[in-house]
């Protein structure tokens, strides 16, 4: 449901200010005066006589209730979602503008609201288009009246200032929290508040380059895109290197195709022990890429390009297939592998066909589902509310298949959430395990997981454990499984079988005690 228009009064207000110069209204303010005092409507003559020349003194100074200028064609003079082009075309005119202008500045500001697909999924186009029409007029009102705001699609918006003497880093940080603060106050929508999130980015002027405008409003693209890497709500100033990255990230996208067509994504393989008795109890697939260039590519190199693909869904099957097909290898091999985890994305999880895929493709390798671990980050697990994930996990849950909350300690998952997916394993983060022997508050949060844990009767796994130091203390602290280089690095499918055949001879060997020389 849409929220009430503006009152009459307000509507008056808004005409008058655009409808009069600053002139024209003082020279009807004496007669306005006299008029109000005559009729006895002292209230007005008050507003009249204090008000007034107050408000003509901060339209003067650009702060008035006009606000920026909203660039575009829609309604409101916003432009709707198809009216990008007009919306950039106004940025990119008042860069220009600034560039002409000697020894001044401005910052070029772009936001992005977070979960836009899930927000219009959730309240309909409609609203999620009202949504998007008031957040431009909030940052209209929050600037002055000759800076420039413009609709650069659904959900994102341009900011350029009018010129100014200079653009520091931490005026644009400044102006840019302000933005923000102003598009996360709550805004009504069909009856309820929401509260929304924005990643930004923003650059200063770069004189540097050429042509300027449209090298600004690519340093702030090339933030913004950043900031959405290490998202939601967060912001990233434009640095030397930045669209050097983002070209590499393009052209990585553009062959993503081709990489998955000539299976060159598949995954590598971390092994899990037990942390009593060493014996292997699973291994986690990591996506890489052999790159015919570049070399391996680890995950953070290339999943943004993946994204930025739209082949994720793709991905995270190709990933699935190799990870059974391991099992299978390691069965023929005559190893005992009781699980192998996979990684799956938000988006991946609110596929209403994920699980049936992974019944299929269990069925067809002729496959326990209790065999294949799915892990979620804990983040996904703190938005709760969403339904279609929800969805896929209980079906996952019930297929038997199980669940491992992944980097747990760094979101906000509640227990109620640990209880409600069905989790059978929390995966301790690395940032936690990493010192763990040297650092007592490490110790203490390390415990009250794995206390947690035990009162919930779900298993624990520490990752990132690289000294023999830190594995004798997990194990001392009742922690179940461990998994990181100190174990073992991932590596190849056909290195795994070489690896766990030596490991497990290893620990079958009984300890050799002797006695000390000296």
């Amino acid at each position: 449901m849409a929220q009430a228009g503006p009152t009459l009064a307000v509507r008056m207000a808004r005409a008058t200010g655009q409808a009069l110069s600053r002139v024209e209204v003082l020279a009807l303010f004496p007669l306005m005066t006299l008029s109000a005092v005559w009729l006895g409507l002292g209230d007005v003559a008050t507003v009249t006589v204090f008000l007034l020349p107050a408000l003509l003194a901060l339209r003067g100074l650009g702060l008035g209730a006009g606000g920026a200028a909203l660039v575009g064609a829609g309604r409101g003079g916003v432009p709707g979602p198809r009216g990008g082009l007009a919306g950039r075309d106004a940025l990119l005119a008042m860069l220009d503008r600034v560039a002409a202008t000697p020894d001044h500045d401005t910052a070029c500001i772009l936001l992005q609201i977070d979960g836009w697909d899930g927000l219009t999924d959730r309240w309909g186009a409609e609203a999620a288009e009202d949504l998007a029409l008031r957040c431009a007029e909030r940052l209209a009102t929050a600037l002055r009246r000759d800076d420039v705001v413009a609709r650069l699609g659904d959900s994102r918006f341009g900011v350029v200032l009018h010129p100014i003497p200079a653009a520091r880093l931490g005026t644009r940080e400044a102006i840019t929290a302000r933005l923000r603060a102003v598009l996360g106050e709550p805004v009504a929508i069909d009856g309820s508040a929401a509260r929304l999130t924005v990643c930004a980015g923003h650059s200063a002027l770069l004189r540097d380059a050429g042509p300027v405008p449209e090298a600004t409003l690519a340093a702030a693209e090339a933030a913004l895109a950043e900031a959405q890497r290490n998202g939601p709500n967060a912001v990233r100033a434009y640095a030397p290197g930045l669209l050097g990255q983002r070209r590499d990230r393009a052209d990585l996208a553009a062959e993503v195709e081709d990489a998955l067509a000539a299976d060159e994504i598949r995954p590598w393989f971390q092994p899990q022990i037990c942390t009593d008795t060493g014996v292997i109890s699973g291994f986690e697939a990591l996506a890489r890429w052999h790159h015919p260039r570049r070399g391996v590519l680890a995950p953070a190199d290339f999943l943004p390009a993946v994204e930025d693909a739209g082949r994720m869904d793709a991905l995270g099957h190709r990933i699935l297939v190799h990870a059974l097909a391991a099992l299978q290898a390691w069965d023929r091999a005559g190893l005992r592998v009781p699980s192998v985890s996979v990684n799956f994305s938000a988006g991946e999880l609110r596929n209403p066909m994920l699980a049936d895929q992974v019944a299929w493709e269990l069925d067809r390798c002729e496959l326990r589902p209790g065999r294949l671990t799915v892990e979620i980050l804990e983040t996904v697990a703190a938005r709760g509310e969403d339904d279609a994930v929800i969805a896929t996990l209980s079906a996952l849950r019930a297929q038997g298949v199980n669940l491992d909350l992944d980097d747990f300690g760094i979101g906000q998952a509640s227990l109620s959430a640990i209880r409600r997916f069905g989790v059978t394993r929390i995966k301790i983060d690395r940032s936690f395990v990493l010192g763990l022997d040297g650092d007592p508050e490490q110790r203490a949060m390390v415990a009250a997981i794995l206390s947690m844990a035990r009162h919930l009767g779900v298993e624990t796994l520490a990752e990132g454990v690289e000294t023999r130091e830190v594995q004798a203390l997990l194990a001392q602290m009742g922690c179940d499984h461990m998994q990181g280089f100190h174990i073992a690095r991932p590596m190849p499918l056909d290195d795994t079988i070489a690896w766990a055949t030596a490991h497990n001879e290893r620990i079958a060997q009984p300890p050799v005690i002797g006695r000390r020389a000296g």
